[in-house]
């Protein structure tokens, strides 16, 4: 019998309007689809029948917005896993590099905020640690929508950018890199069992500037798992408490997901590989400098508008993944 109180629950009621929001924009969308697909039917006849070369540009951006939103239908689709629909839990690390990777790191937490901004997706940083010199040493940001989480996981890897180094007076070209992570925000409540003995709880000051709190106490909260060497930490939250409970949240959900990768791996007699943070274990390039073009190293996708691609035009790598995740 369904639980009287689940209904009854701030939590459950917004998640059910947000589904419901998701579920009729999708239908939204997909009548705008077909009757945008019979206008330009009807404008291909038109064109046809009075050869007029001054509709073909027009008959051509229709096509391409209409090609666009199709695509990203489509993509909805290839959304099927446990946990696609949740919010998403986006950590950076600065990798091998000193001062390049940290401002390496900031360029791809912009990347990930603009991306999220045009999706409307809500965007939030959790935590953050600053460069010695520039950027980030470390960066979380949470992404707050329907899908984050299906679409974000693509970009779970190393990342590796060539470019001219701003902070080399000699104008060398330089190798970044930065680690990428990200997981899925699950909010219910998980049964993992964390034993008060594995791990160890410090509280800092936040790092962030602005905020009446922030520099004032110590309500920034870093866990540390001794048996999994997983570390997550929070500082965005108005109190000790709740950066506490939200850091606790991440902690469980990581290991969640940590023992069903181990049950996967282990069922179908797959060996863990190790990978390294730096050299030679990047999922994309960035390459500005001869030339500029960004390479998916899993799918192939290229796409030589690197400063587009930096600016949040992630969809065709998002895209590339997911068809590339459904065929294998």
């Amino acid at each position: 019998m369904e639980d009287p109180d689940f209904w009854n629950d701030a939590d459950n009621a917004a998640k059910i309007v947000q589904e419901s929001k998701a579920l009729k924009d999708t239908i939204e969308t997909y009548e705008n689809l077909v009757s945008k697909r019979q206008d330009i039917l009807e404008s291909i006849e038109l064109y046809e029948m009075e050869n007029d070369a001054s509709e073909l540009e027009t008959l051509e951006e229709e096509f391409k917005e209409f090609e666009d939103a199709f695509n990203t239908l489509k993509t909805g689709t290839l959304l099927s896993g446990e946990y696609d629909s949740e919010n998403a839990i986006l950590t950076l690390h600065a990798g091998a590099g000193g001062t390049e990777s940290c401002d390496w790191a900031s360029m791809l937490c912009r990347m990930y905020q603009r991306w999220g901004e045009k999706h409307g997706f809500g965007v939030e940083m959790l935590d953050f640690l600053d460069g010695d010199e520039a950027g980030f040493k470390s960066v979380t940001l949470e992404f707050k929508g329907q899908n984050a989480y299906g679409y974000l996981k693509s970009e779970n890897g190393v990342h590796r950018l060539v470019r001219i180094s701003p902070f080399n007076a000699a104008g060398k070209r330089q190798t970044s890199f930065v680690s990428c992570e990200v997981m899925p925000d699950i909010e219910k409540d998980l049964e993992v069992e964390v034993k008060d003995d594995d791990i160890k709880i410090d509280t800092y000051r936040s790092s962030g500037a602005g905020g009446q709190h922030i520099n004032k106490t110590s309500s920034a909260i870093r866990i540390t798992h001794f048996p999994s060497g997983i570390v997550v930490t929070c500082q965005n939250e108005r109190s000790q408490l709740q950066n506490k409970n939200k850091a606790m949240q991440m902690l469980k959900a990581k290991l969640y997901l940590l023992k069903e990768e181990e049950e996967r791996k282990k069922a179908s007699g797959i060996k863990g590989e190790e990978k390294d943070i730096a050299w030679g274990s990047q999922i994309r390039s960035y390459v500005l400098q001869p030339y500029t073009m960004v390479k998916d190293t899993r799918t192939g996708k290229e796409v030589t508008n690197a400063s587009g691609v930096l600016d949040g035009d992630l969809d065709p790598f998002i895209e590339a993944y997911l068809a590339w995740l459904a065929a294998n």
